[in-house]
């Protein structure tokens, strides 16, 4: 089948696009929605719910297949009538299926895809149990924030099995004007007919073009200049890739990479920059106190000469009075004494999980310098690819770069590591059991306290990509070090906790 190419060459912030519009000044806002969130019973069976749209899309409709297993809910869904997400605004190009927990934290699920006649399917996990389902329209599919272009949510069906809460959700969603689009002069506003392979390649490069300038408008160039850069060149290898009539999964693999990337550049840079802002306000704070504590100190300074003199001019008069006025001088005297001689107060005792997460950013922004990283609730993972092993046995440019990484897990004590082999195939563990080893050997041997590694051996038992193309496999044969442990916390960079109280 064929398909209309979105018309899309430019997503900007309003610092883009400044020169020739004007510039307004966006607010996330909250926007308070009431929800039926649904405790899946563990083991019960599969159970059906449908999908409703709202005012956005009130068409729009669906259902899906619920089933809680050990360890995992399986979600099967089947949406129709989704239109067009730039009927949104020019920025939106795909959509997205969220989970919202009881405790008010969304999950990205997975990017929904309008397939033939605007339905979509979409089959995925999650290790949530009880949770809301909403579907909304996004810039790229990478987002980690819903925006407010909430078209589908979930609803209850008589027969729908489960204990349902009907909660009142209180997070925050990225408001329809956030990024403004320009049009080049003489631009057509649709591209031409596609077959539905060619759409996805230019679809998911669309939309690593919009993270790459969402990040750059938030000073990911400043703040992220290693995730920003490797999010760029790996927009630059799909494009180029998409230029030469390169394969088609690597095309999509490489471009989805660079959403994500661009994403994580995003979300640090705009946590160092409010740090900044923190550390400013914190700083004039001190300042406006010192100014006050000099100016209480003059005031006190003329008062006490004010006395003196006043003292002085009537000692002729009375023995008594001057004697008056010595005992106040000294009193005086003696609370100045006090005052300069009390010890400064101490520093208001840094936030400890402030302190956890700063660290945790900066050092996922070096990790990600030597070899590629991301931030999960894990911990840090860092990927050893299996370019880099000749057989069971690191190269000599791989030892370099986990040398780095070794320096630095060194320099902060308490850190945890657990080194994790994956391969394909079966009996693959003892192969995959041998590359780890040898990742941890290469850590101890770079200063990496013994105790604190360990290694393991997974096989193809937690497949990281799906095996059906050369890309997965590769994607497969890798080991990866997973960095956890107090200096830490438990919170990735880009989380962050919301409120969803019972209605």
């Amino acid at each position: 089948m064929k398909a209309a190419i979105p018309a899309v060459l430019l997503i900007c912030s309003p610092v883009f696009c400044q020169q020739n519009a004007p510039s307004p000044i966006y607010r996330v806002t909250v926007t308070e929605r009431t929800v039926k969130a649904i405790n899946y019973q563990y083991r019960n069976g599969p159970t059906l719910i449908d999908f409703r749209g709202t005012v956005l899309m009130p068409k729009a409709k669906g259902s899906a297949w619920v089933d809680s297993k050990a360890g995992r809910t399986e979600i099967d869904a089947r949406l129709e009538n989704l239109g067009d997400p730039q009927q949104f605004g020019r920025e939106y190009l795909t959509y997205v299926l969220w989970a919202l927990t009881p405790d008010g934290r969304p999950h990205n699920l997975g990017e929904v895809l309008r397939g033939h006649s605007d339905k979509s399917h979409l089959r995925v996990t999650t290790e949530m149990q009880a949770f809301a389902l909403i579907v909304t329209a996004e810039p790229y599919s990478a987002v980690r924030q819903p925006s407010d272009v909430v078209v589908l949510e979930n609803a209850v069906r008589p027969d729908t099995v489960g204990t349902i809460e009907q909660v009142e959700a209180r997070y925050e969603l990225l408001p329809r004007g956030q990024y403004a689009w320009q049009k080049p002069e003489g631009e057509p506003a649709g591209g031409p007919k596609v077959s539905m392979r060619k759409y996805e390649e230019l679809l998911e490069i669309y939309q690593a073009q919009n993270a790459v300038g969402i990040a750059q408008a938030a000073g990911a160039e400043q703040y992220a200049p290693n995730t920003f850069a490797k999010a760029r060149q790996l927009l630059a290898n799909a494009q180029q890739l998409e230029h030469s009539k390169g394969d088609s999964s690597r095309i999509i693999q490489d471009a989805r990479e660079a959403t994500e990337t661009a994403e994580d550049a995003r979300l640090i840079a705009e946590r160092r920059r409010q740090q900044v802002q923190i550390e400013q306000a914190q700083e004039q704070i001190r300042a406006a106190e010192q100014a006050q504590a000099q100016a209480q100190a003059e005031l006190e300074r003329v008062r006490e000469q004010a006395q003196a003199a006043q003292s002085e001019a009537e000692a002729a008069k009375a023995r008594a009075e001057a004697e008056r006025a010595a005992r106040q001088r000294a009193e005086a005297e003696a609370a100045a004494a006090r005052a300069q001689s009390a010890p400064p107060a101490a520093p208001p005792a840094p936030n400890r999980q402030a302190g956890q997460s700063a660290l945790r950013m900066r050092l996922f922004e070096q990790l990600n310098g030597a070899l590629p990283s991301r931030d999960t609730p894990r911990g840090l993972i860092v990927t050893v690819g299996n370019a880099e092993f000749s057989g069971t046995e690191l190269r000599e440019s791989a030892r370099a770069q986990v040398a780095r990484i070794a320096a630095l897990i060194a320099a902060h004590p308490g850190l945890r590591v657990e080194v994790e082999g994956h391969a394909e195939g079966d009996g693959s563990e003892p192969f995959s059991l041998r590359r780890a080893e040898a990742v941890r050997a290469a850590l101890v041997s770079h200063g990496v306290a013994a105790g604190s590694v360990s290694a393991r051996g997974l096989g193809n038992t937690r497949p990281i990509a799906a095996s059906t193309t050369a890309a997965g496999r590769e994607a497969n044969q890798c080991v990866e070090i997973v960095i956890s442990g107090d200096p830490i916390g438990t919170l990735p960079f880009w989380d962050h906790t919301y409120s969803l109280e019972g209605r």
